[in-house]
C-alpha cells in the first residue's frame, strides 16, 4: 500500500517539482511570501537564469567510478557542498520549522544557518545539536543588542556568525503588498474562502499561527505580540552601519565571521583588511535591491578579489546539482539554499528537507560522474567551456 509520504516523495523528483507541491499546499499569500522578490523581480529571475549561461565541459575519460562530495569548512566536514541558509519565519510553513530544518541538515550531514527572524529562539535550535551551525546577525541601531545576540550565539555553541549587510532597509516586496500579507496573518472574506482549498496546511497549523513569534527578539519576561516584535525589528535596521561596526563585532566574536550580501569586489578586498573569515556572495535572493546582478555573475570577481585568502560561498537561484557544480567551478567553496528549504519543509517537514537535500546530492553526484570528476576538490575552471584555450564561444 502506498503511503501519502511515499506519494509526495515520488512526485518531488526535483527542486522545481518540490516548489509546485508547496504552492499547492500553501495559501497564496504564504507561498508568495517565500517565493517572491522585490519590485519587478528582475534580480530574482536573473539569479536562476544566469546559471543557464554557464556551460560545463566534461572530460569523462578521467574516470570517476566513485565520487566524494564532501567538503571541509573551518575544520568541519560537510557530506555535500550545500548548506541550509538563513530563512526567516520557517515556523509559518511547518510547526517548529527551524528545528525541523536543523535536524534535517544534521541527518544529511551538512550545515545549517539560523535566521535572525526565526520563530524558535537560537538557544532552542542549538539544542538540536546540528553541527556546524551558524547564526545570522545584523548591525542594529541598538549596538548592545548586536553584541547580545553574538554573545548568546557563543554561549549556545554556534560555530560561526553570518553578518548580513544587505538588509539595512526593508526591500519593496510587491507581492506581499498586493496580497496584504501581514504578521500575524489577517484573513478577509476572500482569504478565508481560499483557505478552504488549503485544508492540509490549515489543519497542520491550526494551533500554531497565533503562537508565531520572533523568538530572538523577545525580551526576558516580555509578553509582546508578534506585531510589536516585527515593528521592533524594522526599527532596529540601520543604514548607517559601517566598517567600524564590523570591526566592533569582530572584537566581540572570536569564531569565524562571514559577511553575507557581498557583491562589490572592493568590499571583498576590504573584508580581508578587517579580519573577515569568509564571504557569502548574495543579493538576498532578489528580495532587497531589484536590479542587482545575479550572484553567479558576480562570483568570479569576488573570488579574484580575495585571491583564495578566505572561502567564498554563494546563494541565490541554486535549483540544480549542476548549478552547484558550476558555482564550485567558478571558485565557490559551497552553496547555501534559501527558498528550496521552505518548499521542502512545506511538503514534508523534516523529511521533506532531507528529501530536498538528497535531490541536490544525487544531482551533484550524477553531474560529477558525467563530467569525469571524482572529488569536489577537482572541480575547477577547466570544467567550464568559456575557459578552454581558444576562449569563449561567440
Amino acid at each position: 500500500m502506498t503511503t501519502p509520504r511515499q506519494a509526495w516523495q515520488r512526485r518531488a523528483y526535483n527542486v522545481e517539482a518540490m516548489r509546485l507541491l508547496a504552492r499547492a499546499v500553501l495559501p497564496p499569500p504564504f507561498f508568495d511570501f517565500a517565493d517572491g522578490g522585490a519590485e519587478k523581480e528582475c534580480t530574482l529571475r536573473r539569479n536562476e537564469a544566469a546559471f543557464d549561461e554557464v556551460e560545463l565541459l566534461p572530460h569523462p575519460l578521467s574516470g570517476a567510478s566513485e565520487r566524494d562530495l564532501s567538503v571541509s569548512l573551518f575544520g568541519k566536514e560537510l557530506s555535500l557542498p550545500v548548506m541550509i541558509g538563513p530563512a526567516g519565519l520557517a515556523g509559518l510553513f511547518w510547526p517548529d520549522g527551524e528545528r525541523c530544518l536543523a535536524r534535517a541538515a544534521g541527518r544529511a550531514g551538512t550545515g545549517f544557518c539560523l535566521s535572525h527572524g526565526s520563530v524558535a529562539p537560537l538557544e532552542d535550535v542549538a539544542a538540536c545539536g546540528t553541527s556546524p551551525r551558524w547564526m545570522q546577525i545584523f548591525i542594529y541601531r541598538d549596538r548592545a543588542f548586536t553584541r547580545e545576540l553574538a554573545e548568546r550565539a557563543a554561549k549556545s555553541g554556534y560555530d560561526a556568525l553570518v553578518l548580513t549587510i544587505d538588509n539595512q532597509l526593508l526591500g519593496n516586496r510587491e507581492r506581499d503588498i498586493r496580497n496584504g500579507f501581514a504578521i500575524p496573518p489577517r484573513f478577509g472574506v476572500s482569504g478565508l474562502a481560499g483557505m478552504a482549498f488549503k485544508a492540509e496546511w490549515l489543519w497542520r497549523m491550526r494551533g500554531e499561527i497565533r503562537r508565531i513569534t520572533f523568538g530572538n527578539y523577545v525580551r526576558p519576561n516580555e509578553t509582546a505580540d508578534i506585531k510589536t516584535l516585527a515593528g521592533r525589528m524594522a526599527s532596529l535596521l540601520d543604514p548607517s552601519m559601517s566598517w567600524a561596526d564590523v570591526d566592533e563585532l569582530r572584537r566581540v566574536w572570536a569564531g569565524p565571521l562571514f559577511l553575507k550580501g557581498i557583491l562589490h569586489p572592493h568590499e571583498a578586498k576590504a573584508a580581508l583588511e578587517h579580519g573577515i573569515d569568509g564571504l557569502i556572495v548574495s543579493n538576498h535572493g532578489g528580495r532587497q535591491l531589484d536590479g542587482a546582478p545575479a550572484t553567479i555573475d558576480v562570483l568570479p570577481y569576488i573570488v579574484a578579489a580575495v585571491g583564495g585568502s578566505i572561502p567564498v560561498l554563494i546563494d541565490g537561484g541554486i535549483r540544480r546539482g549542476s548549478d552547484v557544480v558550476k558555482a564550485l567551478a567558478l571558485g565557490a567553496k559551497a552553496c547555501l539554499i534559501g527558498r528550496p528549504q521552505l518548499w521542502g519543509l512545506t511538503v514534508g517537514g523534516e523529511a521533506g528537507v532531507v528529501h530536498l537535500l538528497d535531490i541536490y546530492r544525487r544531482e551533484i553526484d550524477r553531474v560529477m560522474g558525467l563530467c569525469g570528476v571524482s572529488r569536489i576538490a577537482d572541480i575547477g575552471a577547466d570544467l567550464l567551456f568559456t575557459n578552454i584555450q581558444n576562449g569563449p564561444r561567440r
